[in-house]
């Protein structure tokens, strides 16, 4: 939770040199989780309100971290932080969070400004100009140094080299986490923005750089950054291993059948003898609507005044219900119930068709094909304990998502074991929340009162002494 608040706002393009591929991701020390904290006081205080009221809740972020960090060790163990594209992430990641917590830092009593919006237009084409030779030269020279294999014999590459590798980077990730991106093109207009933020992070990732080395940014900023982008990294590591392991937290039909075969209380048989009784009931001549009214357990039988509508589902546009249910239903007459059980993956359904199939006018003027029906439903659902009010599941669902979630839960304990992940036991809640909160609710009162037309600086409003005591109008 807290990873997100402080992250939602830096999810945007970053860069930086490969000096800090080899970042560390196996601890988080109770300092730096309460640098944390502080940061999120003077943004989110009620998330602190709430870690102060709640210890298992702290527990559960500590129990996050800990995850985070082991994913994206083991992430960096197993040679994905390795694979070229995420390499060039991690590095954009680490120069985007230098670089904005630079521009923030620097400029915070300088007014309101877009992200970068001091970096100037000539400190741009400055960046670009990289010295007497013009960048388009110096980037096919490059180009070429490369191709004949001399490109990593050079001191520096040029500022265009690494911006192709930049925006090549993050166009091939953005189309591996989006199939439907795979044909998009980038237009020259985005070309254009990419790299003139390109060049504004580099431009403050240089500088916050140079002044971090000489010591002359305080050290507890510099020390927040490098836990900024620590923990961006691990995200982002964290966020590619999961991909990578999903496939082996998939449920196969196979073990879902041999779960509920190993779990007597799933077995359907039960419910089933329940549904033929019914339905030997109705096809008996009692009155089907009385019937579904009394035993059938479908919640849409239902209504919002609370009157039940005996099982009727009237204009039902063919193909609109589960094929098995529109089966039986059509393969009755008008009238008629249908002699079987018909059984979905919501249970046992006793049908009986009202209206056969026919045209029917929508009301835009067009026809469908629709038939009336009513059921009752013996449901063989699945209420999950850990979610009472949820509505039930039906019992192949349930089986597959505990099963995904014992998988899920074997797969994390197994990755947090194989790491050496050092977390605090706990920690300090800022008291700055408290004034923070106080502030909120002020604001909150005034701007109530300001809805109400009132103006929030002045007392209360004064009192009309009574008519009689008013003196008169001579």
């Amino acid at each position: 939770m807290v990873v997100v608040a402080i992250g939602a706002g830096l999810a945007v393009w970053k860069k930086n040199t490969s000096a800090h591929s080899s970042e560390s991701f196996n601890s988080i020390s109770r300092e730096e989780v309460e640098l944390l904290l502080a940061d999120v006081a003077k943004t989110n205080p009620a998330v602190l309100k709430r870690l102060s009221e709640d210890p298992e809740l702290k527990k559960q972020q500590l129990k996050t971290f800990k995850e985070l960090l082991a994913f994206a060790s083991q992430a960096k163990k197993e040679g994905v932080a390795d694979e070229a594209n995420n390499k060039q992430e991690l590095s954009n990641i680490r120069a985007e969070i230098e670089a904005v917590n630079y521009d923030r830092e620097v400029n915070k009593d300088k007014g309101t400004m877009p992200p970068f919006g001091f970096i100037t237009e000539d400190q741009v084409n400055g960046y670009w100009g990289e010295g007497s030779t013009p960048a388009a030269s110096q980037g096919w020279f490059s180009a070429q140094m490369e191709k004949i294999g001399l490109a990593k014999s050079m001191e520096t590459r040029t500022h265009e080299a690494e911006f192709e590798d930049f925006l090549n980077a993050k166009v091939s990730l953005m189309k591996g986490r989006n199939p439907e991106m795979a044909n998009r093109e980038i237009s020259e207009e985005e070309r254009t923005q990419a790299r003139e933020f390109f060049a504004k992070v580099r431009i403050y990732q240089k500088e916050y750089q140079d002044k971090a080395a000489k010591n002359e940014l305080d050290a507890a900023f510099v020390k927040r950054v490098n836990l900024l982008a620590k923990l961006q990294q691990a995200q982002f590591l964290a966020r590619i291993y999961s991909e990578k392991v999903s496939k082996d937290l998939q449920v196969t039909d196979e073990e879902v059948q041999k779960y509920i075969a190993e779990h007597p209380e799933l077995d359907p048989t039960a419910k089933r003898a329940e549904a033929q009784a019914i339905l030997d009931r109705a096809k008996a001549g009692e009155d089907f609507a009385a019937l579904a009214n009394q035993y059938s357990e479908d919640p849409g039988n239902g209504s919002p005044d609370g009157e039940k509508k005996g099982g009727a589902y009237a204009n039902v546009p063919k193909g609109q219900m589960m094929p098995a249910f529109e089966a039986g239903a059509l393969a009755a007459k008008a009238g008629e119930v249908n002699p079987e059980l018909i059984e979905t993956t919501y249970g046992f359904h006793i049908i009986k068709l009202d209206r056969a199939l026919a045209a029917t006018k929508k009301p835009d003027g067009k026809t469908e094909d629709t038939y009336d029906v009513r059921h009752i439903l013996i449901s063989t659902g699945q209420k999950d304990p850990a979610n009472p009010n949820a509505p039930a599941m039906p019992t192949q669902d349930f089986v597959k998502a505990k099963l995904e979630e014992e998988k899920q839960k074997k797969l994390i304990d197994d990755i947090v074991a194989k790491n050496n992940i050092s977390v605090p036991d706990d920690f300090s809640i800022p008291e700055v929340f408290q004034e923070q909160m106080e502030e909120m609710m002020k604001q909150r009162q005034q701007q109530m009162q300001m809805q109400q037309g009132m103006d929030p600086n002045a007392g209360p409003p004064p009192q009309s002494a009574p008519e009689k005591a008013q003196p008169k109008k001579k």
